[in-house]
């Protein structure tokens, strides 16, 4: 009868204790769990198919990337350049598809053998050139996404149609990435375990003198190794430009963080030697289920970095817990490994570390939800909150917002078009009254723009327009206008003559190339002004710094500046130093408050002000006019004008 009792007490603790065990010993999933679990319990939006399938697609670019960088850590490297190569290799693509007229198979499969190349040109620098890898692949990031630059010119380029199927779903819900993302896993998992290559890239991470002396030839593996990476961040590439349509030459910037991430996240050691394929697939779904469930619950662009950055090192030190707790048990006298003691202390810190998660997401979340007095609910994504500007216009909406009881979620992109898309998906799939956006880039915001339009969410647009989509209204400045009027300011200053320079924003944005158009359009009523000079500093007041610091040494007769924005123009001034304000003359653009004070104190000539809290606030009246179906203006323009010392005082 006893017996009977034991063997039935048994069979009921055998499940619990199978999922104990499972769950101990796979520190990632078990953080994962705990993840889905705490957003489903704080967001009612999170647990639904269509949500679900969005989390998928928004892993599947750093879940292919991850895939191909697992491989380079399993053997105890580290791949910098994975998000640069995905870029060229997409870069290369649509230009061989459109610009020199190759077929779309031959096109793809020279994208292919682009990312193959530089991993082979990785592998060559660390097994041949005795280069650290860290170095190596750091040079080939820079080189990558130069190339990327120099091809396209730094303008998005158009993606075939008959590949951006890639970015699109099968049946209207399955959505094509995910079974790349799929596939992807299981040739990882397929070569990893199945294969010499793969048995040789965990022998040689284990101990690379080792794999030697047993007769690997180690500097060929590892060139195998590289290239693999590189032939996964070339799919990647593919799969990111499919989505947005078109190939942007700044695409997958910082996503090489993300992949490491997801593969130290998902379990391998960045000594080498231990990783798999389903570990780094759960790391990615990890970081993507806290981007999307973050969106959700209307936490702070800015929190947002901070608790995924907690998130992820409580995810590690979970399974670096579970590591200790194991051995631990294993080498402890008179303690087996799975004994009752050993696994009640593993549950206790999995417990405390699976709370300590919940209970970053939940504070974080109430810190910031508050009590939503009005009944629309609008999200607002822009581009880059790195910049005083798009700070302004984030300040404005919110305080329209509050002023009508309007609950706003505002995130930001971090000038990252696939960034903004999954942002746009996880507002469509919230069921937000309405939707802003301050776009990236006005091509590749389209697909996103375009789902919301499918779900009868309004769409506004600000600053920047949208193009193949509908938008409801745009409410913007007329940044060409813009331009001109620098140039007629500039000029009017340096009296219709002098040597000038320019300094642009990021590639491939909408803003830089139209205020560079428009500068260059009021340019020529005055031919006596010659441009000496053009460089980006990608609209960053420390770059505008260096930037300029470097052009003074070759064109030391400059007599004017034109920035594209105001962080870049006070960069430039602070370069010119007693200069600035006197035999040179710097006009910048925005109207920002250090622009202003700058305008003030005489060290800029001018700024060409956009009134960007303005833009702000007319966005969010029009996202509440078109939810509630009322009749909004097509275009909005905030006016632009030129600020000088004489009118700052006004202005401000």
């Amino acid at each position: 009868m006893a017996t009977e009792t034991a063997k039935s007490d048994a069979g009921t603790g055998g499940g619990v204790s199978v999922i104990r065990r499972v769950l101990l010993d796979n520190g990632a999933l078990s953080a994962l769990v705990v993840l889905v679990v705490a957003m489903s319990l704080l967001s009612g939006d999170f647990l639904t198919t269509q949500n679900l399938l969005n989390v998928g697609v928004q892993a599947a670019v750093t879940a292919i990337l991850a895939f191909g960088v697992t491989f380079v850590i399993v053997s105890a490297g580290i791949d910098l350049s994975v998000g640069s190569v995905a870029a060229l290799s997409a870069t290369v693509l649509a230009w061989s598809a459109t610009s020199a007229g190759v077929p779309v198979v031959l096109a793809v499969v020279l994208a292919i053998v682009t990312g193959i190349a530089c991993g082979f040109v990785n592998g060559a620098l660390v097994s041949y050139g005795k280069l650290p890898p860290f170095i190596a692949t750091l040079a080939m990031l820079s080189i990558a996404r130069g190339l990327s630059l120099v091809i396209s010119q730094g303008s998005p380029i158009a993606f075939p149609d008959s590949v951006s199927v890639l970015g699109d779903t099968l049946g209207g819900w399955l959505p094509v990435p995910v079974l790349v993302m799929i596939a992807m896993g299981l040739v990882t998992a397929l070569i990893l375990g199945r294969t010499f290559i793969g048995r040789s890239m965990y022998a040689i991470g284990g101990n690379e003198e080792a794999a030697r002396l047993s007769g690997l030839r180690v500097k060929r593996q590892k060139i195998v190794i590289y290239a693999l990476s590189g032939l996964f961040a070339a799919v990647a590439g593919i799969v990111l430009a499919s989505r947005l349509v078109s190939a942007q030459p700044q695409a997958a910037q910082g996503y090489e963080l993300d992949a490491i991430a997801a593969v130290v996240i998902g379990g391998a050691s960045l000594a080498g030697g231990v990783g798999k394929a389903s570990g780094t697939l759960i790391g990615a779904l990890i970081l993507a289920v806290l981007r999307n469930g973050l969106n959700l619950l209307s936490v702070s662009a800015f929190w947002q970095q901070v608790v995924i950055g907690v998130v992820i090192a409580l995810a590690v030190l979970l399974d670096t817990l579970r590591r200790k707790a194991g051995s631990g048990a294993a080498s402890s006298a008179g303690t087996a490994p799975g004994a009752p003691g050993s696994g009640r202390r593993g549950a206790l810190k999995f417990a405390g570390a699976a709370l300590a998660v919940a209970l970053v997401v939940g504070a974080v979340s109430y810190v910031n939800s508050g009590s939503s007095g009005g009944t629309k609910k609008v999200g607002m994504s822009l581009s880059t909150l790195n910049n005083p500007f798009f700070v302004q216009m984030k300040e404005g909406a919110q305080a329209e917002a509050e002023k009508a009881g309007v609950d706003l979620t505002v995130t930001d992109a971090q000038n990252d078009a696939s960034q903004q898309a999954n942002q746009l998906q996880n507002f469509t799939s919230s069921g937000v009254s309405s939707i802003i956006v301050n776009p990236v880039d006005s091509d590749a915001v389209g697909p996103g723009v375009r789902s919301a339009n499918k779900a009868d969410i309004p769409v506004i647009a600000a600053d920047r327009g949208v193009n193949k989509a509908d938008t409801a209204t745009l409410v913007a400045s007329d940044n060409v206008a813009g331009g001109k009027l620098a140039a007629d300011a500039l000029a009017d200053k340096l009296g219709g003559k002098g040597s000038i320079v320019i300094l642009q924003g990021t590639a491939g944005t909408s803003a830089s190339r139209e205020r560079g158009a428009g500068f260059a359009e009021g340019l020529k009523a005055y031919p006596d002004i010659k441009v000496v000079a053009k460089q980006p500093a990608d609209f960053d007041r420390t770059k505008g710094l260096d930037v300029m610091t470097n052009l003074i040494q070759s064109h030391p007769g400059v007599t004017g500046v034109f920035a594209e924005n105001d962080e870049m123009a006070l960069g430039a001034a602070k370069a010119l130093g007693a200069k600035a304000g006197k035999s040179v003359s710097v006009v910048g653009f925005d109207g920002t408050p250090d622009g202003l004070k700058a305008v003030e104190a005489g060290t800029l000539y001018a700024s060409v002000a956009q009134q960007p809290a303005e833009l702000g606030k007319i966005a969010v009246q029009n996202a509440v006019k078109a939810a509630k179906d009322e009749k909004v203006e097509s275009t909005v323009k905030v006016p632009v004008k030129v600020v000088t010392r004489e009118n700052v005082a006004d202005f401000s």
